[in-house]
């Protein structure tokens, strides 16, 4: 018992000291600005596509992509929490006569803090596109239409940087610090997510008036992936990656060649790639950002493959706060 006490009693000697050299070290590398809230108008494009393939016969092989635009908006850093607002805008948005007309409706929320990241999502896609890829045939359109095909996926990932001290994923994802000197750190990705597709007709085949085989897919996936993430910083200048690859876990649900559901289990991969460039300096930063995640699953004969990709180019500007600007969201928390 006296020992215990002891040990306590250390413990609350040594915590402050050994916090403050923490937070001088991370001084040295990471910048707060804890007197300032920022606006910024901001471009996004998010997607989310699919590949199918049968192993046995390498030419039913196709890919799927929705006609989908960007998004612009305008986003801020206010109490210490980050939210962008953006709407559908008609750029990069094809020609609905040739790649037919997608739904998509998108719901993001990212909350980021020292060492960690979580990005949870929802995501309902309805209406593809694939190219002929048999223009010989009596398939008159260079694109092959799918309005019958919806998916949606469902889920939340997680990022934790071991460095604390010395590296910052918000410096570069939502600048709301910035990172002083070159560093890097040795990360952890999780994800947990569910996805699903339906169609009318089958979806391993450029043919829309097929049998209906495998044309109903779904998963759970629970998967850790190790990685790693630098920061190489010249002057005010920054450029990021972090990379994740590692196993995942999938309990699966399909309909076979026969048209009748089946369940599996299997053991895949996961891949989690994050890219930022820009300029952070004490009142105006900006860049862009390129984040894409896929999943490689194979089950009988065939390879399902898709991916989810978010594209963010931004530019802002940072007021010193003044009245209520200058409260936190967790003062609004009742205690």
């Amino acid at each position: 018992m006296i020992r215990v006490i002891a040990v306590w009693i250390v413990c609350f000697i040594c915590l402050p000291k050994l916090q403050a050299q923490t937070d001088s070290v991370r001084a040295q590398y990471v910048q707060s600005f804890p007197d300032k809230f920022f606006l910024w108008p901001v471009l996004k494009k998010r997607q989310l596509s699919f590949e199918v393939d049968n192993q046995s016969d390498l030419n039913e092989k196709l890919s799927y992509k929705p006609n989908s635009s960007f998004n612009a908006g305008l986003g801020m850093y206010l109490f210490e929490v980050a939210v962008e607002f953006t709407f559908a805008v008609p750029i990069d948005e094809r020609s609905t006569n040739t790649y037919g007309a997608s739904d998509v409706r998108d719901l993001q929320a990212n909350f980021l803090g020292k060492n960690w990241g979580v990005d949870l999502y929802s995501q309902k896609y309805s209406g593809f596109y694939v190219p002929n890829p048999n223009p010989g045939t009596s398939l008159s359109d260079a694109y092959i239409k799918r309005s019958d095909i919806e998916l949606r996926n469902t889920g939340m990932n997680v990022v934790y940087a071991v460095n604390r001290n010395k590296f910052s994923l918000k410096a570069a994802y939502n600048y709301s610090e910035r990172q002083l000197k070159s560093a890097g750190s040795f990360i952890i990705s999780g994800t947990l997510n569910t996805f699903q597709l339906q169609a009318d007709s089958s979806i391993l085949t450029s043919d829309p008036t097929a049998s209906p085989a495998f044309r109903q897919f779904r998963y759970t996936a629970l998967s850790v992936a190790p990685g790693y993430a630098y920061s190489l910083i010249y002057k005010s200048f920054f450029l990021n990656g972090v990379v994740s690859l590692g196993p995942a876990h999938y309990w699966l649900m399909d309909t076979g060649r026969d048209g009748a559901e089946q369940y599996d289990i299997s053991i895949n991969t996961f891949a989690d790639i994050r890219l930022a460039l820009g300029y952070n300096g004490d009142r105006i930063f900006g860049g862009m950002s390129f984040i894409t995640q896929s999943r490689n699953i194979r089950f009988d004969d065939i390879r399902f493959n898709n991916g989810n990709y978010t594209f963010k180019l931004l530019v802002g500007y940072r007021f010193r706060e003044v009245g209520i600007l200058k409260k936190r969201a967790k003062d609004y928390i009742p205690k």
